[in-house]
């Protein structure tokens, strides 16, 4: 469980391994890229630029701002960043193959979305919903920054199911992770971003 009481960012690497990286009290700019110097070093992700984006504090509030550093660009919630975007607590950002999650202790906010901690694992899924969260998120195998979840019907010839029977499951699996209240617009990108934060969805798997 976290213990952190400030502001921080939780990632999973490639290997699976969790890390939390609390925000600094002084508010100096954390740099998140491929350089090893970055506070957020991602460094075995080929699609982070070497400084890909700043957290920065203003005033009270963290802020995330690309502005053009990055070749393949920021997401946060799923849209691509233009320009600087307030961060809430919940947010989850996409650099590159990597899914990042902001949390702010002191400022909970109501997001139904999960921690990583509580978010399903491979043995709390049965096989036909893993693998068609394993198909939503294949796109995403060689054009992470640019791709789109599959659509139903992708989904059903992959898994061979029909595809009132996909919609099923993908109505049970955005109640297992917590976003069956987002607009619809929004439920499978989000969907996506947690299966890879959380690791029910590998790299390998893709």
């Amino acid at each position: 469980m976290n213990t952190i009481d400030t502001p921080y960012l939780r990632y999973t690497d490639r290997t699976g391994r969790s890390h939390e990286i609390p925000l600094p009290e002084s508010g100096a700019p954390v740099t998140v890229g491929r350089a090893p110097d970055a506070v957020v070093s991602l460094t075995s992700d080929p699609e982070v630029s070497r400084l890909h984006a700043i957290l920065e504090r203003v005033g009270s509030d963290w802020t995330i701002v690309d502005d053009g550093l990055s070749r393949n660009g920021t997401f946060v919630n799923g849209a691509r960043l233009s320009g600087r975007h307030r961060l809430r607590s919940g947010d989850g950002i996409r650099i590159g193959n990597s899914a990042l999650l902001f949390r702010d202790p002191a400022r909970p906010s109501g997001d139904p979305t999960k921690l990583a901690d509580d978010l399903p694992d491979v043995r709390s899924l049965t096989e036909t919903q893993r693998a068609i969260l394993v198909a939503l998120c294949r796109p995403y195998k060689h054009d992470a920054a640019f791709a789109t979840p599959a659509s139903n019907r992708a989904i059903a010839d992959e898994v061979f199911l029909g595809v009132d029977a996909v919609k099923t499951h993908l109505r049970t699996l955005f109640g297992k992770f917590g976003v069956e209240d987002l607009p619809q617009n929004q439920k499978r990108l989000r969907l996506v971003e947690l299966a890879l934060h959380s690791g029910a969805v590998t790299e390998h798997d893709l």
